[in-house]
Parts: structure tokens; C-alpha cells; sequence
């Protein structure tokens, strides 16, 4: 009688730690494929969520699928969190968020690292997105950069890209690079990658064409991008780009610090658990632009890089 009684007694424990489990919300956070950047959101949101009192293991789930690369991988994952029925989910980057907005028109969704969320079809209007998602955009300052690459090489005429065609992302940024270039009277030469295994060729295809390349916040290149730097840095060719990309041998970048992205990612998920709908929040943006520049790799190739840049870069990569 003592052992039904104590296995009764240990049974209810089990399971009204459970159900304090369950009690606690769940984040589910989704990214098309883990590099730094991307990394650099899913860190910044779960700080955020910390910072105003959702502690993870403590008053909070956290679960966390990366698609690697794979808009398949992306549906499949929407599909398994709609049977979880998490409180928020977390789309981080273009095709996670349109695979989720694809599968639930009733859950909450904060997308983040969306360029252009508008052209993207996520949100009708970024003002006013309605319906179950709202989110950050982290389209690249590319006029400050365009005049970034002017100033690091003053007989700048043509400037080479290299991007994923096959990316929503990535075809609103380089539109926003065509105005751009453009605008500053320089030549863009385009160069397509539709995966990381292409993506050294997709250098290859500019050497002797540009004077420097940019290398856009596009998720392929991002995953790749250290196999761009090996023909750059062998051809002596200066880059530019995202400031994030500094440290992984882009020569210099403007751009914004992911984890503040990520801040700002992780604010809304707050409001969200507190009760406000996702469509009533307005799409957000980053406001906390850097400069950085990788002074080691400028005399890896025989450069110089401009010392009133240097000046006022905020990050400096010495070796």
C-alpha cells in the first residue's frame, strides 16, 4: 500500500513538473542556415528576452531549427512547429519567414534579417503589416556603402557583386545597388551564385572586370564567404561589404551590429507575449550603423586603406 501510495505521489510530482514546463511560453526560433550573422540575431533576441525578464530554462522555452540552406529543410520545419503551437516564432532571414507565413496565417511570427519584407510578400504595408507577422528589416545602408567603396579606391569605375538570384532578399538589395551605383556614376557588374559550392567561380567571373567587389548581406554568400576572400586576396582585389564581414577578410563595410538587430527582434517578441498582436506592430529597423576595417587584410594584398576611414571605423582588424 506505501509503494502505490509513494509511486501515485512520485507520478503527480513528474507531472506537475510537467506541466509547469509546458506552462512557461516557448520561443521557436527558425533561420535557412546558421552563419555569423544570422547567429548574431537568435543571440541578440534571447538577450533581450533575458534582459526584460524571459530567462530561458527559468520563465521561458527556447527551441531553435536551422533550415542549412535548404528552402525544402524551411517548410519542413514550419510544418513541425505548427503541430508545437509555440507562443512566438522566430524567422530569421527571407525564406524561413515565408515558409512560416506559408504555413500558419494564426500563429505569431517575428521575422528578422528581411531585407525588403514588402517585396518579399510577408507584409502588405511595413506601417501597418496586419494579419500574424510583423518583424526587422536589415536592408544594407548600400548608398553609404556605394560612398564607402568610392572613398577606399577614389579611381573606383566598376564594381562587381556577386549574389544569390534565386534569393527575394537578395534581388531587393541589388536593385537598391543598381539605384546606387547609378546614382555615383560607376558601372555594377553582376556575377550569380545559387550556392556556396559556386560561389568561387562566381569570383573567378569578375577578375580583371572591377576595380572592387561588394559582397552583399546575401545568405549564400554569407555562408561561403571565405571562399570569395581566397580569390580576392590572391588576385589583390580590395572588398567591401557588410561591417559583420570584416572580421572574416572583407576589407572594409558599413553595415548594423546583428546582435542590436536582434535587440530590436527581441523587443517585439516581448510585446507579443505581453498580448499585442503581431499585425499592430510596425516592421522595425536598426539604427546603429558602424564602419569597420580590416587593416591585416589591406597588407595581405599591398593596400592602403584611406586613413580618414580608418579614423572613424568603429571595429578595426589589425591581424
Amino acid at each position: 500500500m506505501f509503494k502505490s501510495l509513494l509511486g501515485v505521489a512520485i507520478s503527480l510530482v513528474v507531472a506537475g513538473h510537467v506541466l509547469a514546463q509546458e506552462a512557461r511560453p516557448l520561443v521557436a526560433f527558425t533561420a535557412i542556415v546558421e552563419h555569423p550573422a544570422l547567429d548574431d540575431v537568435r543571440k541578440g533576441a534571447i538577450a533581450e528576452l533575458a534582459r526584460q525578464g524571459y530567462v530561458e530554462g527559468r520563465s521561458l522555452r527556447i527551441s531553435f531549427d536551422s533550415a542549412q540552406g535548404q528552402p525544402a529543410n524551411a517548410a519542413q520545419i514550419a510544418a513541425k512547429l505548427i503541430g508545437q503551437r509555440p507562443n512566438v516564432i522566430v524567422a530569421i532571414s527571407t525564406p524561413s519567414a515565408q515558409a512560416m507565413l506559408a504555413a500558419t496565417k494564426g500563429l505569431p511570427i517575428v521575422f528578422s534579417a528581411v531585407t525588403d519584407p514588402v517585396a518579399a510578400k510577408l507584409v502588405a504595408d511595413a506601417a501597418k503589416p496586419g494579419a500574424n507577422i510583423t518583424g526587422v528589416s536589415d536592408m544594407a545602408p548600400v548608398v553609404q556603402q556605394v560612398a564607402l567603396a568610392r572613398e577606399l579606391v577614389p579611381s573606383l569605375k566598376r564594381l562587381g557583386v556577386i549574389y544569390n538570384p534565386g534569393e527575394a532578399n537578395s534581388i531587393a538589395l541589388i536593385a537598391a545597388l543598381r539605384r546606387a551605383t547609378d546614382a555615383a556614376g560607376l558601372e555594377l557588374i553582376e556575377s550569380a551564385a545559387n550556392r556556396t559550392v559556386d560561389l568561387s567561380a562566381a569570383a573567378e567571373r569578375l577578375i580583371g572586370k572591377v576595380d572592387a567587389i561588394y559582397l552583399p548581406t546575401d545568405n549564400v554568400v554569407a555562408s561561403g564567404l571565405e571562399s570569395v576572400i581566397a580569390v580576392t586576396r590572391q588576385q589583390r582585389i580590395p572588398t567591401v561589404g557588410d561591417a559583420g564581414y570584416v572580421q572574416r577578410g572583407v576589407m572594409i563595410g558599413s553595415g548594423f551590429n546583428y546582435l542590436e538587430i536582434g535587440r530590436v527582434t527581441g523587443q517585439m517578441v516581448v510585446e507579443i507575449l505581453k498580448g499585442r498582436k503581431p499585425g499592430d506592430i510596425p516592421v522595425g529597423y536598426s539604427s546603429n550603423l558602424e564602419v569597420a576595417v580590416n587593416l591585416a587584410e589591406a597588407n595581405r594584398i599591398g593596400f592602403s586603406i584611406p586613413p580618414a576611414i580608418v579614423a572613424r571605423a568603429t571595429t578595426k582588424i589589425n591581424q
